[in-house]
């Protein structure tokens, strides 16, 4: 017989709308089980699980800028020439990058706010 590494069991009650809000934060972060869920709140104290729509979103601006400068780089040394209008646009969209990363700054301090 094969000795189990975690031998000991441990088990509490709740009530109905104590379980169904237990699995519905299961669920949310996208637990496999109740056991996993369980036992790494009890271990850890807390789950965080991020949303990184705003990361990605950035990283898609970084990518236009970096196309934008790379284009803007090849017609100035083939021709000698940047247009203003070439800059100001690296500009506007960097512009919207720090806008960005504000955001993801502010999202950020506000998980690791203690209330």
């Amino acid at each position: 017989m094969q000795k189990l590494k975690r031998n000991i069991n441990m088990g509490f009650r709740v009530t109905a709308e104590e379980q169904a809000q237990i699995m519905a934060r299961m669920e949310e972060i996208g637990f496999p089980s109740i056991r996993s869920y369980l036992l790494k709140m009890a271990l850890n104290g807390m789950i965080i699980n991020l949303d990184l729509t705003d990361v990605r979103e950035c990283s898609r601006l970084l990518r236009i800028v970096s196309n934008n400068v790379n284009q803007v780089a090849k017609r100035a040394n083939e021709s000698g020439n940047v247009y203003a209008a070439d800059l100001a646009d690296i500009q506007s969209r960097l512009d919207e990058i720090w806008q960005q990363q504000d955001k993801i700054i502010r999202s950020l301090t506000k998980i690791l706010e203690v209330d």
